[in-house]
């Protein structure tokens, strides 16, 4: 059905638990799968101790993006499994669902295969759902997890 997954990975346990639903997925349709990872192209401002701050660079800061997503990446293919060879994209982008749309055209996937957090109620309108971003804004199919 699927030739071509475009998973987005963020280390979380809904995430892992997604990617054996993803390698079923792939392994049923011979479907190539690629893993992406949106971090913030902006670092953050941190602070010491003492009531002044200090910023880390943006060069910094994209070192340890590159770290975590490449520690995402691999705790992502061992959910998948040996029998699954994925693809990764770390893609930089203040709007997580914009990220993960650039990923599926970047990619040239066929279909975005997301997990859900299911927020409801007031965690839904604090936290939002970025699931249902991508299903307003995608122009490819969506498949959610659940």
């Amino acid at each position: 059905m699927f030739k071509h997954l475009l998973v987005p990975v963020d280390g979380s346990d809904i995430s892992k638990k997604s990617l054996k639903k993803v390698a079923e997925l792939a392994k049923a349709d011979g479907a190539a799968v690629t893993l992406v990872y949106v971090s913030d192209p902006l670092p953050p401002l941190v602070y010491s101790d003492s009531t002044m701050g200090y910023g880390i660079s943006a060069k910094e800061h994209k070192k340890v993006c590159e770290a975590y997503a490449k520690d995402v990446f691999k705790k992502a293919a061992t959910a998948l499994g040996a029998a699954i060879k994925a693809k990764t994209l770390h893609i930089a982008n203040t709007n997580l669902s914009e990220g993960i749309l650039d990923g599926a055209k970047k990619s040239k996937a066929d279909v975005i295969v997301m997990a859900s957090h299911k927020r409801t109620g007031i965690k839904g309108i604090l936290l939002g759902s970025e699931t249902h971003e991508v299903i307003v804004h995608s122009k490819l199919p969506v498949l959610v997890l659940g």
